[in-house]
């Protein structure tokens, strides 16, 4: 059976980005996990996971990448997760024209 795209995003690509938020949100921003988790729309053990390395443990070194998540990280504390899909789509769509899923999308 061949994979969608989208479902590589979204077991793989979504923790990723959720994962990178959360610390984000902590380092940079002063929150604790119950607090990022409610930034994020998710649970405090979900982002207790992530910090664990037992969710999203890939790995983002792009630089635009990396600046897109610290300027969402920035908009989320301000505005709250009434926006938190469009900072993840936005992200994504990075991500993928980046070509960060390539490898997976052409098999």
């Amino acid at each position: 059976m061949v994979n969608l795209p989208c479902e590589f995003i979204l077991w793989y690509g979504v923790p990723v980005i959720r994962k990178e938020l959360a610390i984000c949100l902590m380092k940079n921003h002063g929150l604790n996990q119950k607090e990022a988790a409610q930034k994020l729309g998710i649970t405090p053990s979900a982002v207790c996971q992530y910090i664990s390395k037992k969710r999203g443990n890939l790995t983002i070194l792009d630089k635009k990448i990396l600046d897109e998540i610290n300027l969402s990280a920035k908009q989320i504390v301000k505005h709250g997760e009434s926006d938190i899909n469009q900072h993840i789509c936005k992200i994504c769509k990075i991500l993928n024209s980046e070509g960060m899923f390539k490898f997976h999308i052409d098999k």
